[in-house]
């Protein structure tokens, strides 16, 4: 099937064209014709499926008669969980909708409310916002959302993970009941799914569920490292591919720094991505390596969901994550569409439990990256810090793995309590 075959406005069509989308993928296939017919959706598919553009797509189409009257406030929300995804999303509807009458505005924390408060009273018809920037526009008055045509919650799972979950039922109240709803989320369970029925009404449910979690165009696998040496082996990976984009998963963000600084020590230019960053950072750190400017970023869990970075050649757990749906998250953010993609995970012996956790999370074994002790020695002894003051570099080493011990007790406890409940 092609795009043409849904029937869309002839300039949406070009768009979609120019940007070289031939044939919907399986999640677009599935949703847009019920979208398209005003039908609410519970959408529940892997990162990296073309999730945006399943809603983008009809959302555009639907709207593309321009309402005349601006008083009635803004036609369309859309809920994502960050910044940098609603930026993401912002864009995509710019692209596939730049053909059109329709205009397109991000909003979220961390920037100053002046321009974007400019920006929604010269009137909208679609924003696309954080919940809790949403939520303060329109208790000031900024943003008039009762007469909303449509609600769209994308990464839906990762609001919750985030603490969302008041705000989006807080703003529930102000939209009207008579809209249609689309709900897109990577995962289901039982907090998701009360969420999802509270919001829908008599929803198509679609699941794009393939065996494999993580999409077939990604080679990935598992190398056993020791937690001290993991910097040498990332030196060897951005030294042994000058060229390729790489991008980095640490556990922290104290971790996040480190690890940048290490990079830097040894010759590489790194940026790195966190929350304790101002946005404007954010922002530019971003442009930097999507641009391709800098080769390396260093991140935390932050740019794992949704985010999507143009090329990443690789994927590096430096640190597997303490959830096992986020090493599939990370890994999606190389392999895009139908690129290969590449992720290597470093694994100490601390962590072993994790990768157990994400083995039954995905189903199967990952494969081993078998490095030999000749090997091994070689990586640690050609590194260009292998040279510098040994004492500083063991006492940082000895300083992250107390810092990683003490995650892993607070985690345990955590789990504890759990179970008492």
């Amino acid at each position: 099937m092609k795009f043409v075959e849904f029937g869309l406005h002839p300039k949406i069509t070009k768009s979609i064209e120019e940007l070289g989308y031939k044939r919907p993928t399986d999640i677009q296939y599935k949703a847009i014709p019920h979208i398209l017919k005003g039908e609410d959706v519970l959408a529940i598919a892997q990162t990296g499926t073309g999730k945006s553009a399943a809603f983008v797509i009809p959302a555009l189409q639907l709207l593309s008669k321009k309402r005349k009257d601006r008083e009635k406030g803004v036609r369309c929300i859309v809920m994502v969980p960050t910044h940098e995804l609603a930026m993401q999303i912002t864009d995509v509807f710019k692209q596939i909708g730049k053909n059109t009458s329709l205009s397109f505005t991000a909003i979220y924390g961390g920037v100053d409310y002046k321009d974007q408060v400019e920006r929604l009273e010269k009137g909208t018809d679609i924003v696309v916002s954080t919940p809790g920037r949403l939520f303060d526009y329109i208790n000031q008055g900024v943003i008039k959302v009762s007469n909303a045509e449509m609600l769209i919650l994308d990464e839906a799972d990762h609001m919750l993970d985030l603490g969302f979950y008041k705000d989006i039922q807080d703003l529930i109240k102000y939209l009207p009941k008579n809209r249609q709803t689309l709900f897109f989320s990577a995962t289901i369970d039982k907090k998701i799914k009360k969420l999802a029925y509270a919001l829908v009404r008599k929803p198509i449910r679609i699941q794009i569920s393939p065996k494999n979690p993580v999409a077939k165009n990604i080679d990935h696998s598992v190398a056993f490292i020791k937690m001290d040496d993991k910097r040498f082996f990332l030196e060897r990976v951005m030294k042994s591919n000058p060229d390729k984009k790489v991008l980095v998963f640490v556990r922290t963000k104290v971790r996040c720094e480190r690890v940048l600084k290490a990079m830097e020590r040894v010759g590489i230019d790194t940026v790195s991505i966190h929350s304790d960053k101002s946005q404007t950072e954010r922002d530019e750190v971003m442009k930097k390596f999507k641009s391709g400017e800098v080769k390396l970023l260093i991140a935390t869990d932050v740019s794992a969901r949704g985010i999507d970075i143009p090329n990443v050649d690789f994927v590096v757990n430096y640190d597997l994550p303490e959830q096992a749906e986020n090493y599939v998250h990370r890994v999606g953010r190389t392999g895009r569409g139908k690129q290969k993609g590449h992720a290597i995970a470093f694994c100490s012996s601390e962590e072993k439990e994790l990768l157990t956790a994400i083995e039954e999370y995905t189903g199967y074994p990952i494969d081993i990256t078998d490095i030999n002790h000749e090997e091994y020695a070689d990586t640690i002894d050609f590194s260009a810090e292998a040279h510098n003051d040994w004492k500083t570099l063991m006492r940082m080493a000895e300083e992250e793995e107390e810092a990683y011990l003490e995650v892993k007790k607070k985690n345990a406890k955590k789990k504890a309590k759990k179970k008492k409940k």
